[in-house]
């Protein structure tokens, strides 16, 4: 299924070797001034445009430029050598030098509309990455920030307990040191009353 595919891709180039090619078959003053001239060259300029499109989306950037470069120049060299074989069909039989020009000149122009649209297709996607990121960053940003106020609210809840639990350990502490003050009390009072039991047995005796 992918080698269909990216056989089919390259129809894309074809057809746009047909398109100078066929721009060779026109009149010399397609580039003069007129409705239909204009009309006629504005659709192998859009055409040539959709091909540039096309490419870039399914052969990228970097193949793809060189692929429609390729095909300008062969196209190019194609057409130079059957208007030099073919001039009284092609009606150069004077001024080769100018026509010649004059169809490379085409063909270069239909290249360049290619690559034209090789280049809003990429800046288009280039757009939408650029968009995309932007939307990803303000997605982590908007994690960290929220990450960041979990991590102090859980540090408050930490030093919220940390504080009861040493609040608690010295309650703890003062209770029992409160109840070995005490017992140190009622043992003296005890050893005292011992003392006093004592002597005093020992005098009745």
């Amino acid at each position: 299924m992918n080698e269909k595919g990216n056989k089919l891709y390259f129809l894309t180039p074809l057809l746009l070797s047909i398109l100078m090619g066929i721009s060779n078959f026109l009149n010399t003053d397609l580039f003069k001034f007129g409705e239909l001239n204009f009309a006629v060259w504005f659709i192998l300029s859009v055409f040539s445009f959709a091909c540039g499109w096309l490419i870039n989306k399914t052969l990228n950037w970097k193949f793809g430029g060189r692929i429609v470069f390729a095909v300008t120049v062969a196209t190019t060299i194609v057409s130079v050598s059957l208007i030099s074989f073919f001039r009284e069909y092609f009606g150069s039989s004077e001024l080769l030098a100018e026509n010649l020009i004059l169809y490379s000149l085409r063909n270069a122009v239909l290249g360049c509309m290619g690559f034209f649209g090789m280049t809003v297709a990429e800046l288009l996607s280039l757009q939408n990455q650029l968009a995309n990121q932007d939307m990803k960053l303000d997605a982590y940003a908007k994690m960290v920030l929220d990450a960041k106020k979990e991590a102090e609210l859980e540090l408050k809840n930490a030093r919220i307990k940390s504080d009861f639990i040493i609040r608690e350990a010295e309650f703890q502490a003062k209770r029992t040191l409160d109840k070995k003050e005490r017992i140190e009390k009622e043992l003296k009072e005890f050893i005292q009353i011992e003392k006093e039991l004592i002597k005093k047995y020992e005098d009745d005796d």
